[in-house]
């Protein structure tokens, strides 16, 4: 938790943004895994922890755009709970903590939004994604729980992801801070990296490190041999030598803020040639998106570009043909790309995923593309200083998607089939770091650079 000033200055901000009105921001509840009382790990809503910053279950929060005035609501603990948790905070005492003079019991949360519609005042929340908050919702304001999403305000929405784009000092701070453990977590899993070994362990280990820091994952972990399926978190089998493990896993810091990195590497310790050529085109790509980030450029034009530099190695690889740029715009390339290049990061890995990602990503001068591949981008948008991205090419054998675009004759004519058949038991690489837009380019987060050469990886892996 930041000091208190802080929210209450990024609430005075909301307030600037919006017309009129109350914002409605309700905290997450506690999730059952199979019984009441043995939940899943407890996540705090994000825009709830930027606005109000308390991440344990059972609040909500007002504000007040019209009468300049916050409001927080929960419930104090009773003896029953003392017993089993032990003291704890007043709901005036935490309320206080986050710059919020007036609480009250939740049930009063209802009375005041009651008596707020009665005055045909608006009532702005955020699209639910928890079914609780919809029934909730359907309680508070009489929106039947199923359209609940369809009356989100489309107002806050917009004032919310400006304000949770640029990131602030104290956030960066603690985006480094996750890096940090990312770095530990990675650099792990390069040693531990060895013929005999299981996914299973491996990425068990990387969990209880994110933990060991008061930490959690900040999603579940992708470690897998099998990098041509681009989320794969099946860990279900034994390294073999002579393949790539490729691990996409990050770390939340205490604040919740988010990292996300990924590396591929040789098991064994040690990359083949066609590893080492395949490897070197990835790293070219990656390389390529830090050196063009930058404020006042748009992430889409970042992704073709890093886009023309995949074609151009594939090609010498002899797996593509023809001209570079013309197989770009045919989306040729996608056969071995077929996700974007980044996404906002922060208090969600996917940073207001919530919000809709055409909101995030994408504003009024760009717009999301129809084509594959290029229609899985994330993020789009002109690039500000503060905004904190990801960087994350890869190249990939899919040998159903190779099988359907041969047997459907799609991009023929920059794309040499024959030669891609021979790759179909590659699997695929991807490399990413998380990036901050400064006011003349960008930088990593985070204290140290988790190795990403080919010599930095290799020495690593066989010290």
């Amino acid at each position: 938790m930041f000091d208190s000033l802080i929210y209450k200055n990024r609430r005075r901000a909301l307030r600037q943004k919006m017309s009129s009105g109350l914002v409605l921001l309700l905290g997450n509840n506690e999730a059952p895994a199979n019984y009441p009382d043995n939940t899943y790990k407890f996540r705090q809503d994000s825009s709830f922890l930027y606005f109000f910053g308390l991440a344990d279950p059972g609040y909500a929060g007002i504000i007040d755009i019209d009468n300049d005035e916050d409001y927080f609501f929960g419930n104090d603990v009773d003896m029953d709970d003392i017993i089993w948790m032990g003291p704890q905070p007043t709901i005036k005492e935490l309320a206080a903590k986050v710059g919020v003079e007036k609480s009250f019991p939740f049930n009063q949360l209802k009375e005041m939004l009651d008596k707020a519609i009665a005055q045909h005042r608006k009532i702005h929340f955020i699209p639910p994604y928890r079914h609780d908050h919809m029934i909730l919702l359907e309680d508070l304001l009489g929106i039947r729980a199923s359209l609940t999403c369809n009356y989100a305000s489309k107002e806050l929405i917009k004032a919310i992801v400006d304000l949770r784009s640029i990131k602030e000092a104290c956030e960066i701070e603690e985006i480094d801070k996750a890096c940090n453990i990312g770095y530990e977590m990675h650099t792990t899993a390069m040693r531990l990296c060895k013929p005999g070994v299981s996914e299973h362990y491996i990425a068990g280990v990387l969990d209880g490190i994110a933990a060991s820091y008061g930490s959690q994952n900040s999603f579940a972990t992708i470690l897998t041999q099998n990098g041509q399926t681009l989320h794969n978190h099946d860990h279900s089998h034994i390294l073999q030598a002579g393949r790539l493990m490729l691990t996409d896993a990050g770390a939340e810091s205490v604040t919740n803020y988010c990292s996300d990195h990924t590396r591929t590497i040789p098991v064994g310790g040690k990359f083949s040639s066609r590893q080492r050529d395949v490897y070197s085109i990835v790293l070219a790509c990656h390389d390529k998106a830090l050196e063009l980030a930058r404020p006042g450029v748009t992430y889409m034009s970042v992704h073709l570009e890093v886009c023309k530099v995949l074609a151009q190695g594939m090609k010498d690889l002899g797996l593509m043909k023809g001209n570079t740029d013309d197989a770009v715009a045919a989306g040729a390339h996608a056969l071995f790309l077929p996700h974007g290049l980044g996404h906002m990061m922060g208090l969600d890995v996917h940073d207001m995923e919530n919000l809709g990602q055409i909101n995030v990503g994408y504003d009024e001068e760009t717009r999301p593309s129809d084509q594959f591949g290029l229609a899985s981008l994330r993020m789009g948008r002109r690039l500000q200083e503060g905004f904190v991205i990801t960087d994350e090419p890869g190249c990939y054998f899919i040998p159903a998607l190779i099988d359907k675009w041969r047997a459907e004759k799609i991009n023929t004519d920059f794309l040499n089939f024959d030669a891609i058949d021979g790759f179909k038991d590659f699997g695929g690489i991807r490399l990413e770091d998380d990036i901050l837009i400064t006011s003349n380019g960008s930088r990593f987060t985070g204290e140290k650079h988790i190795p990403i050469t080919i010599e930095e990886v290799e020495a690593i892996m066989n010290e």
